[in-house]
């Protein structure tokens, strides 16, 4: 992950919202969402189905109308200088449908037309490392390929903030690095990122700062570290027993910050594993049982996620 040096002024921030809100009849999606995106970092942004991500994004990208609040991009707003900040945005869907019959470079050709700037259709096509299928049909492409292709229609006319919506959905491992390595190269020339994801790994590979929503409300800000810090251990201990332990039993464990239960089983969080098995084990051994399950793990973003929200990131 990278790191970029930046002041919390105005000027430094790419996408600036302040009290966002937007209801659809019954339902509110956002809720008095307050945004701050830096110039030159990718942010995260996560949250379970139906949290709000999506409906942001829309409100930021110019695609939705927003009920209440204010959204500022590169310090421009969408009622006065709706046809600048398009000349500045670069927006990767998950799913991005182009002709079958139209090669890499015809496609690529097609979208560099829009744009009165940006890169040429060779850079464009050497930056997503695609120049061996330049001349192959879209209907030909890997899932990996085609959203490389997606991206690089995004990058058409050399965006300063560049939107990615769940940008590796159904790839295979290589291909989600290779996406992971065209993220990187566009924050080298400066770009800013704004990233969902329903795969922590990369939320935490790729983002300097990240926010989870819930119920179109941000429950939590912060850097990676930051976030898994709030746990209070590096470690997460997993386990079922054949007898019941009681919580004061669990949280006496020496180094036990946190206890959680899930599905069956029972997550301790924990500073020192060497410390806190014997402890788990001879719990269990005197209240007359024996484990069923153990795993153990460092702390990460899913712990997080897990515990603000008592959902995995995929759960509707």
């Amino acid at each position: 992950m990278s790191t970029h040096d930046a002041t919390t002024n105005d000027g430094a921030l790419a996408i600036r919202c302040r009290g966002l809100h937007k209801r659809f009849g019954e339902t509110v999606a956002v809720k008095s969402l307050d945004l701050d995106v830096r110039r030159g970092e990718c942010f995260g942004l996560l949250g379970p189905n139906g949290a709000g991500k999506t409906t942001t994004i829309e409100i930021l990208e110019g695609l939705t109308p927003r009920d209440g609040g204010e959204v500022q991009l590169l310090g421009m707003t969408w009622e006065r200088d709706a046809s600048r900040i398009r000349e500045h945005l670069g927006v990767q869907l998950q799913e991005s449908e182009f002709s079958d019959r139209s090669t890499v470079d015809e496609v690529i050709r097609l979208f560099r037309s829009f744009y009165p700037r940006g890169w040429s259709v060779d850079e464009l096509i050497g930056f997503v490392q695609l120049e061996e299928k330049r001349t192959t049909q879209v209907r030909n492409l890997s899932g990996g390929q085609r959203q490389r292709l997606s991206v690089a229609c995004a990058l058409a006319g050399s965006p300063d903030i560049l939107f990615l919506d769940e940008p590796t959905t159904g790839l295979d491992p290589q291909s989600r690095r290779q996406l992971w390595d065209v993220c990187e190269r566009f924050r080298e020339r400066g770009g800013t990122i704004l990233l969902t994801t329903h795969f922590m790994d990369e939320a935490q590979a790729l983002s300097d700062r990240i926010a989870i929503l819930d119920h179109g409300q941000i429950i939590a800000q912060g850097t990676p570290n930051e976030l898994i810090d709030r746990l209070g251990g590096a470690y997460v201990i997993d386990f079922a027993a054949d007898v019941a332990l009681d919580e004061a039993t669990l949280r006496a464990i020496p180094g036990c910050t946190r206890v959680s239960q899930r599905e069956g089983s029972t997550q301790l969080t924990v500073d020192e594993l060497a410390r806190s098995l014997p402890a788990l084990l001879g719990a269990v051994h005197a209240a007359g049982g024996a484990l069923t399950a153990l795993s153990t793990h460092q702390a990460t973003l899913e712990d997080v996620f897990l515990d603000l929200t008592g959902r995995e990131l995929r759960d509707a």
